[in-house]
């Protein structure tokens, strides 16, 4: 039974390494792709909104916002550049509060608008100064179309002093979204001071770069700037320090349509549908990190690096039900302890190397399916036609599994030949020889395979064959002798075909042998057998080429008949000499006449 085997099986070994050094430069590659950080960016949202909802950080020391509103703008009838004097009051307001600092997330006008209104800056100067002596005031600053610091109008910046201004910029990621409290925002990462980096100075808070901890503390809400200015007018310090006492206090627009940002959550109380954020509540959100010392640290390149490296190992998991489970709960675990390090302020990013695990686990998955599609070619053109039907089907799906190399077992061996057939075949044309072989063969093949035996080959008119392997029967010597039986009933009705035609019937030895024989694919490297090998072999042989000369259609050994469950049938022939041996012990037997068996 021989099939090439090097066309057929390659390199396993090689290809799955090959495969894994693929594996990882794909992920590796992935990793600073947009997909891949577009991926860890929303995923980074869904831990965030996850956190605020079902496990938010509490703040001790919370930021009050105040906000200019529609109500605000139609009570003053004012347009929002000539403010000065309702800011003024304001920041007396503040004063009489006595907050830890106040932010302005509000551009001053560039020149004075006294032209318009007398006395509208020394109003606006006159709440700084009271403000300024109570707590640190900042004053938002932005930049022009080109890019150039937008200016303010000089005596506000004197007043407010260099430490007492900040930009109003904040970090966008690659999708646009803010996450981030870092003022690397000039060209080429140059330092920008910020509105809340200042006021973080200002109060002698670290100021640390990272990501924004967006589960602290709840949604924000707002006091509208008219009813502070209500409170100021009234004179109700009580209120103003109930409100604003202690806290950082910035003001800024919460109209509807301006000043609108993407963020990971949403911030405003009020206006929980909305996509997008009033740029305010960012510096309060950013303020409330600075404060709480809860500015998310993301770990480093090579940490992230060594993760997907560390997952892509998911390869070398055989595909399986553990392997599986092992994968999956690994996955989980990651995403979980992500969660759990994000809330304790490290960003370890996971959603590519777990979708890195999940991917390499899959491709050795498919990898080991086309293994598997490739055997079992290998293996039906190693055994179809040589093993029974059922015995291929057991073979395929790995029940069985022949061993390469070879192994010993305990078999049952038959050989079998045509008496005479050399002076048939020349009496008759080659291709009539053919196709008479043919017809003999089919039927003889289908008695052996009829009881578990596997043919090993054909030679010239001859058959070897052998029972207990690959499939180990329960007792083979009974199965050898049943397709023995069986071959010599089909070459009785053989017979009576050929009678008919005109031929000459075929007579045929059988002899068989039970013994120890190495068994598996045995050969050249490039060209095995599945065959068995072993003195057990060649006795058998042997006792096939005495059937002749003992007048009997199937001889034994004794080995065989006494592991019969009913051998009374043969008859001792006592011990026949064989070439190239010693004597064997051998029993004969014929049908019955007429047995259909």
């Amino acid at each position: 039974m021989a099939v090439s085997q090097s066309s057929q099986n390659g390199p396993r070994t090689a290809l799955l390494r090959s495969g894994f050094a693929l594996a990882l430069l794909v992920m590796l590659a992935m990793h600073f792709s947009a997909p891949a950080r577009l991926l860890e960016l929303n995923w980074l949202d869904l831990q965030f909104r996850l956190l605020r909802e079902h496990a938010p950080l509490p703040v001790s020391q919370d930021v009050a916002v105040v906000g200019i509103d529609d109500a605000t703008v139609r009570g003053m009838n004012l347009p929002l550049a000539t403010m000065h004097a309702e800011l003024g009051r304001f920041m007396e307001a503040m004063a009489i509060a006595r907050p830890r600092a106040v932010g302005l997330d509000v551009t001053l006008p560039q020149s004075s608008y006294d032209g318009l209104k007398p006395g509208l800056d020394a109003a606006l100067l006159r709440g700084m100064l009271r403000l300024r002596s109570v707590a640190p005031l900042v004053l938002g600053i932005t930049i022009d179309a080109a890019g150039a610091p937008r200016p303010v109008h000089q005596p506000f910046l004197t007043v407010a002093g260099r430490e007492g201004v900040g930009y109003v910029l904040v970090k966008l990621d690659e999708d646009g979204a803010i996450r981030r409290f870092d003022e690397r925002l000039g060209e080429g990462g140059a330092m920008v001071p910020t509105l809340a980096g200042q006021l973080a100075r200002r109060l002698g808070v670290p100021v640390e770069y990272g990501l924004v901890q967006f589960a602290l503390g709840p949604d924000f809400g707002y006091v509208p700037l008219h009813e502070v200015l209500a409170l100021q007018a009234a004179g109700d310090a009580a209120g103003l320090a109930r409100r604003f006492g202690g806290k950082v206090v910035i003001l800024g627009n919460v109209f509807p349509y301006e000043d609108q940002l993407k963020l990971p959550v949403r911030l405003a109380g009020w206006d929980k549908d909305r996509e997008t954020t009033h740029g305010v509540l960012i510096h309060a959100q950013q303020m409330r990190s600075l404060i709480a010392g809860r500015i998310v640290q993301p770990v480093g390149e090579g940490i992230a690096l060594l993760l997907v490296c560390a997952a892509t190992l998911a390869w070398w998991l055989r595909p399986g039900a553990i392997s599986t489970l092992a994968a999956a709960a690994a996955a989980a675990g990651a995403l979980g302890l992500e969660l759990l390090l994000l809330r304790r302020g490290v960003h370890v990013p996971l959603a590519w190397p777990v979708l890195a695990l999940l991917l390499a686990a899959v491709s050795r998955a498919a990898l080991e399916a086309w293994f598997a599609t490739r055997e079992k070619r290998w293996l039906r053109a190693a055994f179809a036609g040589f093993v029974s039907p059922a015995v291929l089907g057991e073979i395929l799906s790995g029940n069985l599994q022949p061993q390469l190399g070879g192994e010993r077992r305990e078999i049952c061996l038959l050989f079998s030949d045509i008496r005479g057939f050399t002076t048939l075949s020349e009496s008759l044309p080659p291709e009539d020889v053919t196709r008479l072989l043919d017809r003999y063969f089919s039927r003889m093949v289908a008695a052996i395979h009829a009881h578990g035996g596997t043919l090993d080959k054909f030679m010239g008119d001859g058959i070897m064959a052998f029972f207990g392997a690959p499939q180990v029967r329960e007792n083979a010597c009974d199965d050898a002798f049943a397709a023995a039986r069986s071959m010599l009933a089909a070459l009785a009705e053989f017979n009576a075909e050929l009678a008919a035609e005109g031929r000459p019937p075929l007579a045929i030895g059988i002899g068989l042998n039970f013994g120890a024989a190495v068994v598996g694919y045995i050969g050249a490297a490039d060209r095995h057998e599945y065959t068995a090998i072993g003195d057990a072999v060649n006795a058998a042989s042997r006792i096939e080429g005495l059937t002749k000369e003992a007048g009997y259609p199937l001889l034994a050994s004794r080995a065989v008949v006494e592991r019969l469950a009913d051998s009374g049938d043969f008859v001792p022939l006592g011990e026949r000499a064989v070439k190239g041996r010693a004597a064997v012990e051998v029993y004969g037997w014929r049908p019955a006449p007429h047995s259909a068996d």
